[in-house]
């Protein structure tokens, strides 16, 4: 009786509380290795660890990329909550290497390779010590965190390592299949997606494919050289339209857009900081205290814009553990050309804009006549000749009383007290000039 208790106690817990299906969530890690990717990588494996899946199997494909890019995406990996898994399907070169040895688990096809990570510039030139030196150390550091020899990951940076029967010290090691496989550098050879779970011991699980959507693609986008420079051009033609005249909406609004999605997507690539977008802010406010508050231009205003110079090109490039020239190079070319266009483009808005018949609709202008209806001011004529008195000092503009009202008005540059006779030398719309008696 109590076994029959048993078995209808199961029979009832397997009704009432199925098991939750299996998931495996499939990515594909395919050609250049760029900014754009960690984003995606991030989404994966959090998206993953949302739905409690069993595993994630990056499929790669790959010559390499970037190395920072290749640095944000291992870092994610590592920190998976999800076993990993790498399915090298042709080739892991340079930092698909890094991202391969950072999964858990490595599988390769047949006629795959894995190695050659050695640090280049984008003339296929080796890079100094230094870069090399951080490299070996990454590719160290990942294989031994999941088991795998650090040698031969050193071996794949530098061909100054010796492997007794593998490397000789005059080649960097790239690792076939099969040598993989038997160096222990992979864990099995396999070809099929259905082999890859069988081999996972999860033959019956669902696969979720998930591909790269549009914000992470228009984020790697609008983060290629060209359009971030293009972006920062226009921001930079729209703040200035709005500051020197204030209110015509359209530069402004364009101006804000363009260095939102600047920042924007430089934030999310891990490019910016917080910090670069407080300071372009912060440069943007003492800029307009400059114009619109602080008399002159001064320390104020030469901060503001040395800050908002500053926050953009720091946001050109990341600054990593070790300094990337190429990077810094390029962003001092894109920062320079931005520069370069946008005094240009505002040098002609300044001579050309205002001659044209569309600026001429938005400005009011003196040769409207007085006959038509239209006035800009009010008429102080009558009161040229006359004398009154200062109601304040004039420093040297103030405040006078002529015939009971009172007027503003300035001095010719002297300085006048309060309560001294005064006479009204002449009136040019709102400007009245006076003199003491």
């Amino acid at each position: 009786m109590k076994y029959k208790s048993i078995l209808v106690f199961l029979f009832l817990s397997i009704l009432l509380f199925p098991q939750s299906k299996q998931t495996v969530f499939y990515a594909h890690i395919n050609g250049e290795i760029d900014l754009g990717k960690a984003p995606f990588v991030r989404r994966v494996i959090s998206t993953a660890e949302e739905a409690h899946a069993s595993a994630i199997v990056f499929e790669i494909n790959t010559f390499g990329g970037r190395v920072d890019a290749a640095t944000q995406i291992k870092d994610a990996i590592l920190e998976s909550g999800v076993p990993t898994v790498a399915f090298i399907n042709k080739r892991a070169v340079s930092a698909g290497a890094l991202i391969s040895l950072a999964c858990r688990t490595i599988i390769m096809s047949p006629g795959s390779i894995i190695g050659a990570s050695t640090v280049v510039d984008q003339e296929g030139k080796k890079q100094s010590e230094k870069y090399q030196s951080y490299m070996r150390s990454e590719m160290r550091s990942t294989a031994e965190k999941n088991g795998r020899r650090g040698d031969l990951a050193e071996a794949m940076v530098d061909e100054r390592v010796v492997i007794p029967g593998i490397d000789d010290s005059t080649k960097l090691l790239s690792l076939t299949y099969q040598e993989a496989e038997s160096f222990g550098m992979c864990d099995t050879v396999l070809d099929k997606r259905d082999e890859i779970l069988n081999f996972l011991s999860l033959p019956n699980a669902e696969v979720v494919e998930v591909e790269s959507n549009w914000a992470e693609s228009l984020v790697a986008f609008l983060n290629t050289p060209f359009i971030s420079s293009l972006l920062i051009i226009i921001g930079m033609i729209g703040v200035y339209s709005e500051l020197k005249a204030p209110g015509l909406g359209f530069p402004g609004v364009a101006g804000l857009i363009a260095f939102t999605l600047f920042f924007g997507s430089s934030y999310i690539l891990q490019i910016a900081s917080s910090l670069n977008i407080i300071l372009f802010i912060v440069g943007l406010i003492l800029l307009i205290l400059e114009i619109f508050v602080i008399p002159g231009f001064g320390i104020t205003g030469i901060t503001g814009i040395a800050l908002i110079i500053g926050s953009i090109f720091f946001s050109l490039f990341k600054i990593g553990p070790v300094f990337d020239h190429h990077a810094f190079q390029i962003a001092i070319l894109q920062m320079a050309g931005a520069l370069v266009v946008s005094v240009t483009v505002i040098s002609l808005l300044v001579r050309y804009l205002p001659k044209s018949d569309r600026f001429l609709k938005l400005a009011l202008h003196d040769n409207v006549s007085a006959s038509d209806g239209f006035t800009a001011s009010t008429d102080f004529t009558s009161i040229v000749g006359k004398s009154g008195e200062t109601v304040t000092p004039l420093r040297p503009a103030g405040k006078v009383l002529v015939d009971g009202k009172v007027y503003d008005v300035v001095t010719g540059g002297g300085f006048v007290e309060a309560k001294r006779t005064i006479k009204i030398l002449s009136a040019d719309g709102n400007k009245i000039v006076v003199t003491e008696v």
